[in-house]
């Protein structure tokens, strides 16, 4: 076996396909859109490159074929609470059901990060933002929310054979929309409406920079504090928010509001997975044909939940049900959605598990992000819980 450099256009496109020909043959796998594996690593599309450093790598075996790949890189602005160890990253990982070529792969990732003067390797996460290929599948092999990592059970053998263990859980939870909500969220949704001054507001496409800079606001006053003080620009948000536009609906995107401040948001898209699987890779002007002709046929009967969110001064007001109960009014008499899948979370935020708990969602799936610890003497240490 011999490890390969992605170097030219032609490996590129190697590196898609490993994935391909690894997955495949597992039931309920969706091939992602080879564009969105090619613009993570386009110095012109993903603006990691200007803080961070990226590799790639296939595995070869004797034959001739290509049976794994991995990406390594470094983010500057890559940070975990509680860290005490720079720590880099790899991702993007496949390989056959083989010891031996799985360590090939993580021993080359291992190595250029230290090279880099990393002490840790956590992954499999993406080199860029935490809402796509972030962590490996370990529980709920169904059919995987779009931009979400897609593996076989055995991975998590190989990474756990190699030494790494799980740095923290990565929790799905669904909800079917019929039957309705339970009395008790009308009933607090009744609580804050009569208390004056709060009101929930679907999106409108064509206010785009003031949700942006609305998110940005709550986005800022809710994380920033768990994301090493990482804060979002209004800029950044319009950025997230103009890219997401074209697939949005508005009636799955929604904001509160106490006497004209920002205080909570909800926001969803449709599963556009439920479209792309009929789309092998690609989105050509034949695929952007039948993805609209998907789109808007209703072939998305799910929508996933990218985030929820409230500021920490309304958390205990019952907000959660407040915004529930507006955007469960609207989708009801459209019939279009039966379920909600909100993307993943991670297991050290008890309290977004119990937003979600109170609001009826159930698990319904896992992923985990895994750490290598590079002084095997260092004892391990899972992320901390958020207080």
């Amino acid at each position: 076996m011999k490890l390969i450099v992605v170097d030219n256009s032609k490996l590129e496109q190697a590196f898609i396909k490993v994935n391909v020909d690894v997955n495949s043959a597992i039931p309920h796998y969706i091939r992602p859109l080879d564009k969105d594996i090619s613009e993570v690593f386009d110095a012109a599309k993903n603006s990691m490159f200007s803080r961070g450093e990226v590799i790639r790598w296939i595995l070869q075996n004797d034959n001739g074929e290509h049976i794994g790949r991995i990406a390594a890189f470094v983010m500057d602005s890559y940070t975990n609470k509680g860290d005490n160890q720079p720590t880099g990253c790899f991702g993007f990982f496949d390989c056959i059901n083989n010891q031996e070529a799985a360590n090939m792969l993580l021993d080359a990732a291992a190595a250029w990060l230290r090279q880099r003067g990393k002490e840790a390797m956590d992954g499999p996460v993406n080199f860029g933002e935490r809402d796509k290929w972030w962590g490996l599948l370990i529980e709920g092999f169904h059919e995987p929310l779009y931009g979400m990592n897609f593996n076989p059970p055995y991975y998590r053998q190989l990474l756990e054979n190699y030494g790494m263990e799980i740095f923290y859980n990565q929790i799905c939870m669904s909800r079917h929309l019929r039957p309705p909500l339970a009395p008790k969220f009308t009933e607090r949704h009744k609580k804050i409406s009569d208390k004056g001054g709060f009101r929930a507001e679907m999106i409108q496409l064509n206010r785009m920079e003031k949700y942006a800079a609305d998110f940005a606001e709550i986005y800022n006053k809710a994380w920033a504090v768990h994301e090493g003080g990482k804060h979002m620009s209004a800029e950044t948000a319009l950025r997230i928010f103009t890219k997401m536009k074209p697939v949005m609906d508005p009636k799955l995107a929604w904001f509160a509001y106490h006497n004209n401040t920002p205080i909570a948001f909800y926001i969803n898209i449709p599963e556009l997975n439920q479209i792309f699987r009929h789309l092998n890779g690609k989105f050509n002007w034949w695929a952007k044909l039948k993805f609209l002709y998907y789109l808007r046929t209703g072939a998305c009967n799910k929508f996933t939940g990218i985030v929820f969110g409230v500021i920490p001064r309304y958390q205990s007001l019952g907000i959660d049900s407040f915004l529930i109960v507006e955007v469960g009014n609207v989708l009801l008499h459209t019939r279009q959605y039966s379920e909600c899948e909100l993307q993943w979370f991670g297991d050290f935020n008890p309290k977004i598990r119990n937003i979600a708990s109170n609001l009826e969602f159930k698990e319904t799936r896992r992923l985990a992000t895994f750490r290598y610890l590079f002084d095997r003497a260092k004892p391990f240490v899972r992320h901390p819980i958020f207080e």
